[in-house]
């Protein structure tokens, strides 16, 4: 599964690796916000960089405040030294809030816009590519795993912030504390240590044990939902399979329950540990402060400011170690995602190419041949030779597996050809406009799209292109014979085709098949590819959509239709046979009877089903 491909990385990332990592993962988090909005990246960092040199300057003043009331004298005269120093502090305390106030408005405006970006470029490339490419198992799989890029996109700009927040912090906590004396800076890495290696130690471990049991936590979620699935409730019902499924969750809710114990245990050693070992660098810092009182090395109120800062760099520090860790990792997914980009421009279709005629007489297969990649030696179209008159119905026939599906693939520009040229009348369509050749094709596949929109929009989502109108729909309906489909929806056309959906509402295999040819029929593509129109139909409404496709070529639009229903074919003006891969025959349907071949021996072994009532079932390869 490509989405955990990098279940490890963070396991590498220790304190010298992720000082190392820093500049380029905040650089990357800047780029992303830069795209996005650059105004609201700017507020970002200049409110964040203020925070930090607000925070310096209200330790500086803090110290002058402390060593104002520690002076000797009357308590007015200390207070009264002390106002000015105490000004700035609220001064930089209000500054502070309004930095703050600023950073998080501007990272909540960057935030979904970085993530829309970065998944509008990755819908925009994934969109574009060739089929091949969607079908292609390497691709699909970073297909699966740059998705997570955008909301890592999003997510790099928080954990951005929070570094940024968190180190500017820290950096401010060390400059005061060198200032004010230069062993302080040891003592803050003495003390914070500790608490960051047991933050990066526990972090590292839920992670390692996300991904070990990230299917386990997917497959009780599975479980849960199957329960609760319209899909699954007749049989849940009916078999009592309720129980079995109940008994299984608890099961497997128990050990992952029994891996978080695990993991608080051993969060809690760790714990222990880190404070045992922040308690006595804490014990050895104060006993180092006493002496440097003790021999005059310090002033009271320096060690008081050393107090303050040290206590909030190591607070800086521990957040630094976490923040880092979450933004290296959103930073792999997002690096995903520009590989994505990359790969995707190279194996998108291409723009531009041959002008095709403008009313062909033919299209010509000349010793085609396709073959899937990694699926058989055989291929599924091998030295294919053949004509489609225009403005005739052609019928393509064969076995399942005899390439007719392969075939108008190609047709349509969805595959290139492996070998072989397709020609429009002399024009070889691997040099033409793609994108102009698919304008003059319309589609009804087998398992065409049932989208989840209303029923006028699956119609007209044929032509998304063009602006809808209520006559071409009308016209569209009419031609697919799909009226009596609309008149029975609750709201019309404009009734919502999804029951999962409030409102929604569902319809038969008959009644979609219906509004798929309305949706080819709207298109009105010069040439209507049809893959088994009559699948979910009976015979009454199969012989209307047929009469309705004779009409449709007699208005001198070209129709190749693909079906294992032979009886119908006698509609066709040419029938071309596939056998594997190959074809063996061509003709009227009439001329192919005659023949006594392949086509005769389907026509046959159909029609003796409907003959002979006493032979047994016909088998299943040869019925297709």
């Amino acid at each position: 599964m490509g989405w955990n491909q990098h279940q490890d990385a963070f396991l590498e990332l220790n304190l010298r690796a992720m000082v190392t990592r820093l500049p380029s993962l905040l650089s990357a988090s800047l780029r992303l916000a830069r795209q996005a909005d650059p105004q609201a990246a700017r507020i970002v960092v200049a409110a964040e960089l203020g925070r930090g040199v607000a925070q310096a300057v209200s330790l500086l003043a803090v110290n002058t405040v402390l060593g104002r009331l520690i002076a000797g004298g009357p308590i007015e005269d200390r207070l009264r030294g002390a106002a000015p120093a105490l000004a700035v502090v609220s001064a930089v305390l209000l500054l502070s809030a309004v930095l703050r106030a600023a950073s998080t408005y501007a990272t909540g405006r960057l935030e979904p816009k970085v993530e829309r970006v970065a998944t509008e470029q990755y819908l925009e490339r994934a969109a574009a590519v060739e089929l091949a490419a969607i079908e292609d198992h390497a691709f699909h799989k970073l297909l699966d795993t740059a998705q997570y890029g955008a909301r890592s996109s999003r997510y790099m700009i928080s954990h951005g912030t929070r570094v940024v927040n968190a180190m500017t912090s820290l950096i401010a906590a060390a400059g005061v504390l060198t200032v004010l004396h230069p062993l302080l800076l040891p003592l803050l890495a003495t003390m914070t240590l500790p608490s960051a290696w047991s933050a990066l130690t526990n972090a590292r471990r839920r992670y390692e044990s996300f991904h070990t049991w990230v299917q386990h936590a997917r497959a009780g979620h599975l479980l849960a939902g199957l329960l609760t699935e319209p899909a699954a409730a007749p049989e849940i019902r009916v078999h009592g399979v309720g129980p079995f499924l109940l008994r299984h969750f608890r099961a497997m809710s128990e050990t992952a329950e029994a891996e978080q114990a695990r993991l608080a245990r051993l969060a809690a050693r760790t714990g222990l540990f880190a404070a045992a070992w922040t308690g006595l660098a804490t014990l050895a810092t104060y006993a180092t402060l006493g002496g440097l009182l003790l021999t005059g090395t310090m002033a009271l109120a320096v060690a008081g400011t050393a107090v303050i800062a040290i206590r909030s760099g190591s607070a800086s520090l521990n957040t630094l170690v976490v923040e880092v860790n979450q933004l290296h990792e959103e930073a792999l997914f997002v690096g995903d995602l520009q590989r994505l980009y990359v790969e995707a421009a190279e194996r998108a279709i291409p723009e531009g190419g041959s002008a095709l005629p403008e009313d062909p007489r033919e299209i010509r297969f000349e010793n085609v041949s396709f073959g899937y990649p990694g699926e058989s030696a055989r291929p599924a179209l091998d030295d294919v030779t053949l004509t489609l008159p225009l403005g005739r119905i052609i019928a393509l026939v064969g076995e399942n597996g005899s390439g007719k599906t392969t075939l108008v693939k190609l047709l349509a520009g969805l595959y290139r050809p492996d070998g072989g040229r397709i020609l429009w009348d002399g024009v070889d369509a691997a040099d033409a406009d793609r994108r102009r050749l698919a304008e003059r094709v319309a589609m009804v596949a087998q398992d065409f799209k049932r989208w989840p929109f209303t029923a006028r929009v699956n119609v007209a989502i044929g032509r998304s292109s063009e602006p809808l109108t209520d006559e071409r729909l009308a016209d569209a309906v009419g031609e697919a014979g799909a009226e009596e489909v609309v008149a029975d929806l609750p709201r019309g056309l404009d009734t919502l085709l999804a029951r999962h959906f409030s409102g929604g509402h569902e319809l038969s295999g008959g009644q979609w098949q219906r509004l798929g040819i309305a949706r080819a029929a709207y298109r009105r593509g010069r040439i209507l590819i049809v893959d088994e129109p009559t699948a979910a139909l009976d015979a009454r409404a199969e012989l209307e959509v047929f009469e309705k496709i004779r009409a449709l070529a007699d208005g001198g639009q070209t129709v190749v239709l693909i079906t294992h229903r032979l009886a119908s074919v006698r509609h066709a003006d040419l029938v071309h046979v596939l056998d594997q891969g190959r074809l063996v025959e061509s003709g009227t349907p009439e001329e192919l009877l005659a023949k006594g071949g392949v086509y005769a021996e389907l026509y046959a072994l159909q029609a003796e089903q409907f003959t002979s009532p006493s032979t047994g079932p016909v088998p299943a390869s040869r019925a297709g």
